[in-house]
């Protein structure tokens, strides 16, 4: 007995939604440096790629959050974010991820480092460090922060500072690129710089993300250069001029798969207006969103246009015209930021006494 051709269809589109749904893909939210997930703009930032997306999210915190941010070695941090991911069961089929400033080092490392973690498919980056930055995070005014910053860059490479203070595992001085290459713990290593020790295993593995996106805010003064959001990163021993992404040695060697990637045409170089991880809801839409989209949000499309074609299943049509007025009343908003991460890379309170004490400056308390 031949079926109907509208039924047929019908039980085709089914199929394909049921499909489509058991393979959503989660994403995962990694914050940056003297934040935490609790903290209202991740959270907010977490609900909204969720709603708009489709795709379920989760931000994974290290630690207590904003103390271990700053004090736990990256190292220390990706190895915590790797069994975090190994365990959770939502993860098993792939996922994506969603790396803010800091955040995305320790994203990268889960790529590239974590041995039998699940696959990541798009990785999604706002502000991140991925060349270094000649600065470290902003402290503020006062003769504290002159005397610490001087303090931390000379510094900078001892045994000390490298297990004791995060940032200092991606603070890449141009002047001084002998003792960075020698003694930083993480980048060197998660950028494949050794000569003589580049891991072949490193560059597999980010090789096989489908997607990397790359966003760069315009008007970055938390990350020096800005440029390193893209690669991009100032010549050995000079702070000028700063070399575009495609002619690094990274890039032109190829030492972590950035150049098969973006001859695959799968490295996605963006840059929007703003301050460090200042992006608005129009942006958030139009460069993040379609990297999470729920599979099955495909099939919605599918029933939409079958629907239009037949002029039938008015339930489909109208659920459909329902979820669509969502997006449009939060479109009013759109220009709003969702995050602005530039004020807090001013240290906290815990920062500075931690800074006191490698000074010396320590109060005796009575």
């Amino acid at each position: 007995m031949a079926f109907p051709s509208k039924f047929v269809a019908f039980v085709s589109v089914f199929v394909l939604t049921i499909t489509q749904i058991s393979h959503s893909i989660p994403f995962v939210v990694l914050h940056g440096i003297a934040d935490q997930c609790s903290n209202r703009g991740v959270k907010q930032l977490t609900e909204l790629l969720t709603n708009f997306s489709g795709s379920t999210g989760y931000c994974l915190e290290v630690g207590d959050g904003t103390w271990d941010s700053w004090f736990m070695p990256l190292e220390e941090q990706t190895a915590v974010v790797c069994e975090k991911v190994k365990k959770m069961k939502e993860l098993r089929k792939g996922y994506n991820i969603v790396g803010l400033s800091q955040g995305n080092l320790i994203g990268r490392g889960v790529v590239e480092f974590c041995d039998d973690g699940p696959q990541v498919k798009n990785f999604i980056s706002l502000a991140g460090p991925h060349a270094g930055t000649a600065s470290v995070p902003l402290c503020g005014s006062g003769i504290l922060c002159m005397i610490a910053d001087k303090l931390i860059k000379s510094e900078i490479y001892t045994d000390y500072i490298q297990a004791h203070l995060a940032p200092s595992g991606y603070l890449k001085l141009p002047n001084d690129i002998l003792h960075y290459l020698e003694k930083c713990r993480f980048l060197p290593k998660l950028n494949n710089e050794l000569p003589g020790e580049r891991n072949s295993t490193y560059k597999e593995r980010f090789t096989r993300l489908q997607n990397l996106v790359l966003i760069m805010f315009e008007n970055d003064n938390v990350l020096v250069p800005r440029e390193t959001s893209w690669f991009g990163y100032y010549p050995d021993g000079a702070f000028k001029p700063v070399i575009r992404p495609q002619e690094t040695k990274l890039y032109t060697e190829d030492w972590i798969g950035l150049k098969t990637l973006d001859n695959a045409r799968r490295v996605h170089f963006i840059s929007v207006p703003g301050g460090h991880l200042g992006i608005s809801r129009k942006d958030m839409k139009k460069h993040v969103i379609p990297y999470l989209k729920d599979q099955s949000s495909m099939v919605e499309s599918i029933q939409n246009g079958y629907t239009k074609a037949h002029g039938s299943y008015n339930n489909i049509r109208r659920s459909h015209k329902r979820k669509q007025v969502v997006p449009s009343l939060q479109d009013k908003a759109s220009s709003k930021l969702i995050l602005d991460g530039s004020s807090s890379y001013y240290w906290p309170p815990s920062v500075q006494s931690f800074i006191r004490e490698l000074l010396g400056l320590a109060e005796d308390k009575p």
